[in-house]
C-alpha cells in the first residue's frame, strides 16, 4: 500500500511521522490481545453466520414455507439489496473517525437481531405472514451487514500488521470452521429433522444469533484499538458521492479487481439452488421423510463447510507467502471445476464432492478478494474502497439470485450452472490480464 498523504490533525496529531510511530508501537504492544480479540471474534461469528450464508439452510427454509424456487432467489436478492447503498453510508459515518469499535459493535448488533426475528418467525407464524416477514427480516439483514462488514474490515486492517493477516484468517476460519461444520450437521440432522422447539429452522435461527453475539462480546471485551494515524477531514455526504468515481479511476488495478470481483459474484446465480438441484437428482423431498431430507442436508452442509474450513489454511499461509492475488486466480479455478461437477454428473458422490469444491472455492474468494482491497490506494480511503466494492458486490448480489431463479424455471438448473461457470470465467480473465500483484508494484509498501 502506497503510503498515506499527510494526516488530518484536527484531533491534536502532530505530525505525520510521530503518529505513525506511536500507531506501530501501539499495533505492536496490543498485537496479541488484539489476535485473541478478532481469532474469537471470527470463530462464534463465522460458527453462527455460516448457518445463514451456507447455501443449504436458508434456501430450503424459503423453499419449505414457498414451495417455489423464484421465492428462493427473491429472498436472496433481497438481502443483497439492503446491503447496495449503506456500506457507502457506512463509510461516510466512520471513515472521519479516529476509533470505530464501539460502532462496529453497534452495526453487529443491528446485523444480529434480524436472526433473531427470523426464528421467531419461524416459529411463531406460518403460510403468507411467515414468508413475508422472513424476506423483510433478510432485507434488514443486508442493510446492517453493509456497513458493519466494513467496520470490522477497518479494525482488521489498523490493529493486524499485513504479513500476519492471512494466517490470523486462516486458522479462525479453521476453528470456526469446524465448530461451524459441526453445528450445520447437529442443525440438519437433529434442529431440523425432529422439528426442535417446533420448527428447526428457527432453533437454528435461533443457534445462530446466539453465537454471532459471544463473538461480538468477545472483540468487545478484548480488543484495544490506536487512534488512527491518517484519515479523512468529514466532508458533505453528496460530495463524497461525487468524489466516488476519481476514487476509482486513481488506481487502475483497483478498478479493474471491483470489475474482477463483481464477476466472481456471479457463483450467486448458481449457488441458492445447488441444494434445491442435489435434492431433485436424488430424488427427495420433505414429504418423503424428515429423517432422509435431515440427513441430506446434513451431509453437504458439511462437505460444503467443512472444505471451506481446511481449506482456510492452504488460503492463509499462501496468501502471506506469495499474496492474495494468488488465492483469488486459484479459489475461481477451484470454483469452475466444483460448478462444472455438477453438470457432468448427479451421483451422491458427484454431489458431495461438487459441494466440497465450492465450498474450498469460496473460502479462497472471501479472503482474498477482501485483503486484497486493503492493499490498493492510500490509507485514508480505506473505508471507502471497502465500502465501493461491498456496493458493487451487492449490485451484483441482487441481479444474479434473481437471474438464477429466472433460468432455473426457464431453462433448468444445468442452464443456470453453465452460466454461473460463464462469469467465474469472464472473472478470471480480468483478474489475470489486468489486476497486478499489489506486492510487486513499485509504490507498494508493507504497513
Amino acid at each position: 500500500m502506497s503510503n498515506p498523504t499527510t494526516p488530518h490533525k484536527s484531533e491534536g496529531e502532530v505530525d505525520h511521522s510521530d503518529a505513525f510511530a506511536k500507531n506501530e508501537a501501539f499495533v505492536r504492544g496490543n498485537l496479541v490481545r488484539n489476535y485473541i480479540g478478532h481469532f474469537l471474534h471470527g470463530v462464534f461469528g463465522m460458527t453462527g453466520f455460516r448457518l445463514i450464508s451456507t447455501p443449504t439452510f436458508v434456501p430450503s427454509y424459503l423453499y419449505s414455507v414457498s414451495g417455489s424456487e423464484l421465492w428462493v432467489g427473491v429472498g436472496s436478492s433481497l438481502q443483497q439489496l439492503g446491503a447496495v447503498v449503506s456500506p457507502i453510508l457506512g463509510a461516510a459515518f466512520i471513515e472521519h473517525r479516529l476509533r470505530v469499535l464501539r460502532i462496529a459493535a453497534w452495526l453487529g448488533m443491528a446485523m444480529r437481531l434480524p436472526l433473531l426475528g427470523l426464528a421467531f418467525a419461524a416459529w411463531l407464524l406460518t403460510g403468507i405472514p411467515e414468508l413475508t416477514a422472513a424476506l423483510i427480516l433478510l432485507f434488514l439483514f443486508g442493510i446492517f451487514s453493509g456497513p458493519q462488514r466494513v467496520a470490522f474490515q477497518l479494525l482488521l486492517a489498523k490493529v493486524i500488521p499485513l504479513a500476519a493477516r492471512g494466517r490470523l484468517q486462516a486458522w479462525r476460519n479453521l476453528v470456526g470452521g469446524i465448530i461451524a461444520a459441526a453445528v450445520s450437521y447437529f442443525a440438519g440432522s437433529w434442529l431440523i429433522a425432529n422439528e426442535v422447539l417446533g420448527n428447526g429452522y428457527g432453533t437454528t435461527f435461533f443457534l445462530a444469533f446466539c453465537l454471532t453475539s459471544l463473538g461480538l462480546l468477545a472483540i468487545q471485551l478484548i480488543l484495544r484499538e490506536p487512534e488512527a494515524y491518517a484519515v479523512r477531514e468529514r466532508t458533505q455526504l453528496s460530495q463524497r458521492f461525487r468524489e466516488l468515481p476519481s476514487l476509482v479511476m486513481s488506481d487502475s488495478d483497483f478498478a479493474w479487481f471491483i470489475l474482477a470481483r463483481s464477476l466472481a459474484i456471479g457463483t450467486r446465480i448458481g449457488l441458492p439452488f445447488l441444494f434445491l438441484y442435489a435434492t431433485q437428482a436424488l430424488e427427495l423431498s420433505v414429504a418423503e421423510g424428515a429423517s432422509d431430507f435431515g440427513a441430506t442436508i446434513a451431509v453437504l452442509s458439511l462437505a460444503f463447510m467443512g472444505a471451506e474450513t481446511f481449506a482456510n489454511l492452504l488460503w492463509g499461509y499462501l496468501s502471506d507467502r506469495t499474496g492474495f492475488r494468488l488465492a483469488f486466480v486459484l479459489s475461481l479455478i477451484l470454483n469452475i471445476i466444483g460448478m462444472s461437477l455438477f453438470l457432468i454428473s448427479d451421483s451422491y458422490t458427484a454431489l458431495v464432492i461438487g459441494f466440497a469444491l465450492v465450498g474450498a472455492a469460496q473460502a479462497g474468494y472471501l479472503m482474498a478478494s477482501f485483503n486484497l482491497v486493503l492493499e490498493l490506494g492510500s490509507l485514508e480511503d480505506t473505508s471507502m474502497r471497502l465500502a465501493l466494492i461491498s456496493t458493487a458486490e451487492n449490485v451484483m448480489g441482487v441481479v444474479t439470485p434473481l437471474l438464477g431463479a429466472a433460468l432455473t424455471v426457464w431453462v433448468g438448473y444445468e442452464g443456470t450452472f453453465l452460466v454461473t461457470i460463464g462469469f467465474l470465467v469472464m472473472s478470471l480473465f480480468v483478474l489475470m490480464l489486468k489486476v497486478k500483484e499489489p506486492r510487486r508494484r513499485t509504490s507498494y509498501s508493507v504497513r
